[in-house]
């Protein structure tokens, strides 16, 4: 039997599993909640959700990761006594392979926008008009030459390996990804208007702090911005070694991913107004921030056109960050399906990569080619159902089928003395009924009041 991947150090862990958690809808989606919500009391109401619901979650994907060492098919029915709970067990990870499969398929093609964004930047420094026009245009041809490009990186970064492909690869993105939003931040709040952008962001309104919508969009962006519920952070949490304190990389990465969403805020936000202040429309008929693909492909690149010359190169900088973004997501869901393929069918890392990659690519391509009827379908049916509900199994598992004196053994390895700690008399609770209940109320809210 082949050597099981490990992370080589807790910092490669913790920049590998902030590279999952920080992805697109972290960079275009929280600063336009902010925004519409309330801005910094927002922030605040976001922070105490990540920490009482997300965080919780993820160190229960951290804990039955490391405590299986396997696949998260194999994962559950190793933490369930009964032959029903292994049942069902194994039902959820096949779910959640399924899910997290088909979130990659349209992963791909948005990233693929990104790239081909990023060389449009080039193209008009160089005023190669065709090819410029070619790249922003919405073509069946560009969408599959770009996801499938984007594809093609993402397997070759897992094909490599944990501590070669995906802690190298992560080790060396992330960093990027910060220097090149400190450089965009600084850029951008030199120009006229950010000073209304940053009073936007950070002044609280705090008459709507207690609205029912912003605390669930809150709860919503802290559960989904940590990659929760697919198996990502499982899969991670099986490559970290007995010697790590669970509590501290979790926490680790949980503080990465908000410090990274944050200042994705300190970004976009002024960036609109700089926006306004140039001509750009940036509110929509409801009077609220634009969001989502609007503001990344007709917003800020209609800011960079009131930036003369200067514009191609920010907008270069711009979508290398967001192409960026996007791969240290991808990779850590392409791993997923990766992993459960090398344990049940024992083939080679190497082989496994590329079959699945190829696979997901080919569901891109049907995405691509049914574009009206299903990616919106796809989205809608992995991220507003599937992902709350495997979130709930996992509490399910953690708090109700797994017993408490084996989690607490293995949380022990690493840290000796948790049982004493404030996180041990508080988390099992959390895990066990609070979790589940919000998690239930967001799935309510989502599917019936929205």
């Amino acid at each position: 039997m082949a050597v099981r991947g490990q992370f080589s150090s807790r910092l490669g862990f913790i920049l590998a599993a902030a590279g999952s958690a920080v992805g697109l809808g972290n960079i275009w989606g929280f600063p336009t909640q902010v925004a519409s919500n309330g801005g910094a009391a927002f922030v605040l109401v976001y922070l105490i959700l990540t920490f009482i619901v997300a965080y919780p979650i993820l160190m229960a994907e951290l804990v039955i990761g490391r405590h299986s060492q396997s696949n998260m098919v194999d994962a559950l029915q190793k933490i369930s006594a009964g032959n029903l709970a292994k049942k069902i067990g194994a039902g959820t990870g096949y779910w959640a392979l399924i899910v997290v499969s088909l979130i990659l398929s349209f992963y791909m093609i948005v990233a693929g926008w990104m790239i081909a964004y990023m060389f449009q930047a080039a193209t008009e420094v160089f005023g190669w008009s065709e090819a410029s026009a070619w790249l922003t245009d919405f073509s069946t041809s560009r969408n599959i030459t770009f996801s499938l490009l984007f594809a093609f990186m993402t397997i070759l970064i897992v094909s490599r390996g944990v501590s070669s492909g995906i802690e190298k690869w992560s080790s060396r993105l992330m960093p990027m990804l910060l220097v090149l939003i400190l450089l965009l931040i600084a850029y951008v709040s030199m120009q006229n208007g950010a000073v209304d952008g940053w009073k936007a962001y950070l002044v609280p309104d705090f008459s709507k702090i207690w609205s029912g919508d912003l605390i669930l969009s809150a709860m919503g962006q802290a559960f989904f911005s940590l990659s929760l519920g697919v198996g990502s952070m499982l899969i991670y949490g099986s490559y970290v070694s007995k010697k790590e304190n669970l509590v501290v990389l979790g926490a680790s990465v949980a503080l990465v991913d908000v410090g990274i969403a944050i200042m994705s805020g300190m970004l976009i936000i002024p960036a609109m107004y700089v926006a306004l202040a140039n001509g750009v429309t940036i509110f929509n008929e409801a009077g609220q921030l634009i969001g989502g693909d609007q503001l990344i492909f007709t917003v800020i690149p209609a800011l960079f056109d009131t930036m003369g010359s200067a514009g191609d190169y920010v907008a270069f900088v711009f979508f290398v960050l967001m192409t960026i973004a996007a791969l240290t997501s991808s990779i850590s869901m392409l791993e997923v399906p990766v992993a459960y393929t090398i344990e049940s069918t024992k083939l080679e890392r190497k082989s496994a990569s590329w079959l699945i990659g190829v696979f997901v690519a080919c569901i891109s391509l049907v995405l691509i080619f049914n574009f009206d009827v299903l990616f919106g379908l796809v989205i809608t049916l992995t991220t507003k159902y599937s992902q709350p509900l495997l979130g709930f199994m996992l509490c399910i598992f953690t708090g109700w089928v797994w017993k408490r004196d084996s989690i607490l053994q293995e949380i022990k390895q690493g840290a000796d003395n948790v049982e004493n700690s404030v996180f041990w008399k508080i988390w099992p609770v959390y895990v066990r009924f609070i979790c589940p209940l919000i998690i239930l109320a967001m799935a309510y809210h989502t599917i019936f009041m929205s």
